[in-house]
């Protein structure tokens, strides 16, 4: 952890850092869950072709609750949203997780993928409406979760090169093609999917939340509004199951990972090429299928009493190259049951964080989960690149606005410091007090 002050300021940070990381929810009792869909689609002058949605899901134990909203959005961060959530539905964490689509509304037909919208306001009330809607139809609940590993959909979009560098795909040499038409799966990849399913007592599925790891840009550059294939595969689930659920999208650590399938880009909004939306609607088709499957075989727990403990906290870091560059970079560490561990993490985090922490979960006898693009606080940091993949170089491995050398490293050593804390392995001097 590095800070990016001195004096009284840094042990002020110290201080504030301290008193982050201790705060937690404990607590065994019967689950309450509630769970809402709501469209999110602003007024706009451009072609939609799906619409975009916030699906929420809350869920209480002992009146203690924490909020999950999956936001069809290319990056969505608000403390507005969350402190309203507080004020009126006494929500104790609100995690904000984008899609990361790169077809979402648009003005003056500008690709849009950063943390600013002229469409905030309008998304803050639609967002607030929906964590309203889901906690005024709460219901006794139950949670299990299970993963599946089927052909994998992307690749890794960094591609080491004859120099020993690494290029993103759309830059072509002489020996590798612009955007990888032979769609070689170039790795690392997770080729794993995730479910959380959350049954009412009757086990009636009523939602599922889906974990993948890849990039929503399948039609990028198509300045028409769309979903994107988690708009797709999430239409499917909920299909499946007589629309009686609500299917949350969450992503994972997808920073460095692209979709085998792509519509040709488009070269600006007056190029009058045909977007291509088939290699969304099949994608997306393919995941549902893998999650339908999952969900259906997932069984759940005889028990009422659910146990959910979390630890929220905080690390401070520079920019790689600018160091008066600061973020802070707000981390949920969740254990629900003794058996699912989530680490939830802001910003785009690259595929090898999840394989490394999904491995040593594996080793704790976890089902574990990385939310990534997943905000609850802090500064949106952007691209967080593994220390192997900042040193090959790439989009999203080095640039100027790319966060310090090592900061992914250190979150999800502090992930995995809290899940211990949360079993009860690891002991600290805050703990005995």
């Amino acid at each position: 952890m590095q800070f990016i002050t001195s004096g009284r300021q840094f042990l002020a940070l110290i201080f504030l850092s301290i008193i982050i990381s201790l705060k937690s929810l404990a607590g065994t009792g019967n689950l309450k869950a509630g769970t809402s869909k709501i469209n999110i689609t602003p007024k706009t002058d451009q072609f939609i072709h799906d619409s975009v949605y916030a699906r929420s899901l809350v869920l209480d134990v002992n009146g203690e609750r924490i909020a999950f909203v999956s936001l069809d959005l290319p990056i969505f961060t608000s403390d507005r949203v969350e402190q309203a959530c507080k004020q009126q539905y006494n929500i104790a964490r609100v995690v904000l997780s984008s899609t990361h689509n790169h077809s979402a509304p648009m003005v003056d037909n500008k690709i849009n993928v950063s943390e600013s919208s002229p469409f905030q306001p309008y998304y803050e009330q639609q967002i607030i409406k929906v964590v309203g809607e889901a906690v005024a139809h709460m219901f006794p609940a139950k949670i299990a979760a299970g993963k599946s590993t089927f052909p994998q959909l992307g690749f890794n979009r960094l591609i080491v090169r004859e120099d020993g560098r690494a290029r993103e795909s759309w830059v072509g040499d002489d020996h590798y093609k612009v955007e990888n038409p032979e769609r070689i799966p170039f790795g690392p990849v997770d080729p794993e999917v995730g479910v959380l399913k959350i049954t009412d007592l009757q086990d009636n599925p009523r939602a599922i939340v889906m974990n993948y790891a890849m990039h929503a840009d399948v039609v990028c550059f198509n300045y028409e509004v769309s979903a994107d294939y988690p708009g797709v595969a999430t239409r499917k689930v909920e299909a499946a199951f007589g629309n009686n659920v609500n299917c949350l999208f969450i992503n994972g650590g997808a920073g460095n990972i692209e979709s085998l399938m792509i519509s040709p880009r488009k070269s600006g909004y007056k190029d009058t090429t045909h977007t291509n939306y088939a290699p969304m609607e099949r994608t997306g088709e393919l995941l549902a299928w893998e999650v339908i499957k999952l969900t259906k075989s997932i069984s759940m727990p005889a028990t009422t009493a659910t146990d959910i403990k979390y630890k929220v906290d905080s690390l401070h870091f520079t920019g790689r190259y600018n160091v008066n560059r600061a973020y802070d970079v707000h981390l949920i560490t969740l254990l629900i049951n003794n058996q699912i561990s989530i680490a939830v993490c802001p910003g785009e985090m690259f595929v090898q964080f999840q394989l490394d922490w999904k491995e040593k979960m594996k080793l704790a006898s976890m089902n574990g989960f990385l939310f990534g693009y997943s905000w609850s606080g802090g500064k949106w940091p952007g691209y967080i690149p593994d220390v192997r993949s900042a040193a090959m170089g790439g989009y999203g491995a080095d640039g100027d606005d790319v966060i310090q050398v090592g900061a992914g490293e250190n979150i999800m050593t502090r992930h995995l410091q809290n899940y211990y804390t949360l079993n009860g392995s690891l002991r600290s001097y805050y703990s005995n007090k």
